[in-house]
């Protein structure tokens, strides 16, 4: 049996408090600690959990083989690379940092100290878009939603850097081409930079994806579909569902199937609804247990630091296009 991974957290916040709640339901994981610059909320993080609050942020790294960074965006530069100096492994939240030198650097220095680096774009773990994945073929068009609800936790980053970065991360992956164009537009609403968010990216070879972002919505949405030849298929990463059209061209249709007639001598297409079953699972605990793996089997993470950097870029890219001053 692979011996346990010594983690501790940074960070006791709203996520550092999850994120211990599901290390310690992994098997893969034994929590030595948490620490936080509000010492009374690592204390009742740890008090709940059953772990030891450290009193500094040198003590958590001597103690761990994985350091786990949940603090703010403004302090994962330097939790990273103070744990990977260390010779650390480190799992740090999304967006990889502040700024793109920071994110630059961190790159460099898991190359260089040959320590693994994963970000947390949690929505690569989502079991709705698990079972979409093997169906995405070069999808021309996407289209995202991600709407949410006013909370000022998130105000200390534009909506792109807080909520819009999930679906770019996600794009990137499924369409694994060069941006070519990025069109944006956003408004500041409730806070000082922008709260609603629509940006328009187009890849090399042609695909467009358009998408959403909000946080002043009166409901939740986390929606993408996908359009590419011959197929249509719609996550929704909130409920956790997926549902994917097929259509195939037949010569004789079947009488009980749903079918379009292209006219004299074009034949049939048929069309096929699927709504696979999706699994019930925690995607930060999913995160977490494949960040384990990648360490223990000796394999990149799911989601490097490199596919860090790559969706902080095309954030920038977007904010620049807002016309929104970034650092």
């Amino acid at each position: 049996m692979e011996k346990s991974l010594r983690i501790g957290v940074l960070g006791a916040g709203h996520l550092g408090r999850i994120h211990v709640q599901q290390l310690r339901e992994l098997s893969a994981y034994e929590v030595v600690g948490i620490h936080d610059t509000h010492a009374e909320k690592a204390r009742q993080v740890a008090a709940e959990f059953g772990v030891a609050p450290l009193e500094s942020m040198a003590e958590l790294i001597a103690a761990s083989d994985v350091v786990d960074v949940v603090t703010p965006t403004i302090a994962h530069h330097q939790c990273a690379m103070q744990a990977l100096d260390a010779g650390r492994h480190v799992f740090i939240e999304k967006p990889i940092a502040q700024t793109l030198d920071q994110a630059r650097q961190l790159v460099e220095r898991s190359g260089a100290t040959g320590r693994k680096v994963q970000v947390g774009h949690v929505e690569r773990f989502n079991p709705a878009f698990l079972a979409a994945r093997g169906a995405l073929h070069l999808p021309m068009f996407i289209e995202t939603h991600r709407l949410a609800e006013f909370n000022p936790r998130g105000t200390d980053v534009s909506v792109v850097l807080d909520l819009m970065i999930h679906d770019l991360d996600i794009i990137l992956h499924v369409v694994g081409r060069p941006v070519e164009e990025v069109h944006a537009s956003g408004v500041a609403v409730v806070s000082d930079t922008p709260d609603i968010a629509n940006a328009r990216i187009t890849f090399a070879g042609g695909c467009v994806a358009n998408l959403t972002a909000s946080r002043i919505s009166l409901k939740k949405m986390r929606k993408s579909r996908f359009f590419q030849k011959d197929a249509y298929i719609a996550v929704d990463m909130l409920k956790k569902e997926t549902e994917i059209m097929r259509m195939r061209t037949v010569e004789t249709p079947d009488p009980f199937a749903v079918t379009l007639d292209l006219g004299p001598g074009k034949g049939h297409r048929e069309i096929t609804f699927e709504k696979p079953e999706i699994p019930a699972t925690n995607a930060i605990r999913e995160e977490l247990r494949s960040f384990a793996a990648a360490i223990q089997g000796g394999r990149m993470p799911e989601v490097p630091a490199q596919d860090g950097l790559a969706a902080l870029e095309l954030a920038h890219r977007v904010l620049a296009a807002m016309q929104v001053r970034t650092a």
